[in-house]
């Protein structure tokens, strides 16, 4: 297997334990262990009682129901659990993908969902948002890429690193064209559950589509990353077993703490939830005011969904923007260019409670300049 560095991951090997203020967080903001225990009676005596052996491949029966309950039709045992979303993107891609197969991956994204799928020997195709339509994706576009070898379709929404969401009329139709032409979607929902407007939630795709799978984890949305607990859901049988074998060569099973403190954080989701979606709108008031200031520098577009957005430099490299930002200031941004996006773009996180204290230095760092 040859595959790239992970530009985004190494960068922040580079600066997230060292830079006083990350303003370019992808999750929320976190809960100490004390913290979760104390969301219910007795869980502080069931993590001292917990089991420390090796636990079920597939995922503790008790987590996997818990997750189940994310969805409408999905059962727990059409839920596979991981270490974390990225080995199952990773066993997802090298199950379903190799010489010979084509897949179209919604772009910008994150970087394992396209470069684990060329990794396989597949031919990779990039569907693109479009900046100046809000980073809308385009339905005939896509029918025009595919191809006869197509095999599977990847999307991520809400999306990383713009906030888009795809509207429910495409989405729909994206689930019908996927089983119309019998290709597997991989639908990337780790910001499902922080639509900044309910309403606009769309279905998990496992619950509509019988090629999709949905995939989830507890870094994002529920800020809760040093679990290092994911998972897919999918009606479609081969796929899960697929995965489930490969994963006998990756981590076999997950850490049997993080499988009981993820189940006790899902018992209580919708509060941590609105807990983060508090801080997510909160922050964005502060945003929008900090934006509409410093318009002649920065083209802002207010995301829909999700702890982060994709805002413009208009003036200036952005990579040297950042570089000087935190170096000076101690604050970190991401700069679009390790997403290989050109457009002098670059992301911005919003559900950490230290935001505003980022902000203000970032203002500070502007005025000096």
């Amino acid at each position: 297997m040859k595959i790239p560095q992970f530009k985004l991951e190494r960068y922040f090997a580079k600066y997230e334990f060292s830079a006083r203020y990350l303003l370019c967080s992808s999750d929320c903001e976190s809960l100490s262990i004390a913290d979760l225990l104390a969301l219910e009676p007795g869980a502080e005596d069931g993590l001292k009682r917990h089991w420390l052996g090796y636990t079920e491949s597939q995922g503790a029966p008790s987590l996997r129901q818990e997750i189940s309950r994310i969805y409408t039709t999905v059962t727990s045992e059409q839920v596979l659990v991981h270490a974390g979303a990225e080995e199952a993107i990773f066993l997802f891609m090298h199950a379903m993908l190799g010489p010979g197969n084509h897949a179209v991956v919604h772009w910008p994204g994150y970087q394992s969902l396209f470069d684990v799928a060329k990794s396989t020997g597949a031919e990779v195709s990039f569907w693109q948002g479009q900046p100046d339509q809000a980073w809308a994706l385009d339905l005939d576009e896509l029918k025009s890429m595919l191809k006869p070898n197509t095999r599977v379709i990847v999307i991520n929404t809400p999306h990383n690193p713009t906030g888009w969401l795809m509207p429910h009329e495409m989405f729909d139709e994206l689930n019908r064209l996927s089983q119309e032409r019998g290709i597997f979607l991989f639908c990337d929902e780790v910001y499902r559950e922080l639509e900044h407007n309910p309403a606009s939630r769309l279905p998990a795709a496992c619950d509509v589509n019988p090629n999709a799978v949905s995939l989830g984890v507890m870094s994002k949305s529920y800020g809760l990353a040093g679990l290092r607990i994911g998972w897919i859901a999918t009606q479609n049988a081969e796929i899960y077993a697929k995965m489930a074998a490969l994963k006998d060569y990756t981590t076999i099973c997950n850490s049997a703490p993080s499988e009981y403190l993820s189940e006790l954080a899902l018992r209580h989701r919708q509060a941590i939830v609105d807990r983060n979606l508090g801080i997510i709108q909160s922050n964005l008031t502060l945003l929008d005011d900090f934006f509409s200031r410093h318009a002649d520098l920065f083209g802002w577009l207010r995301p829909k969904a999700g702890p982060i957005a994709f805002p413009k430099l208009m003036r200036g490299d952005i990579d040297e923007f950042c570089d000087e930002l935190v170096h000076e200031s101690g604050v970190l941004l991401l700069p679009g260019t390790l997403y290989d996006e050109p457009g002098n773009h670059f992301r911005l996180g919003f559900a950490r409670k230290n935001m505003p204290e980022a902000l203000a230095r970032l203002d500070e760092f502007l005025k000096a300049r």
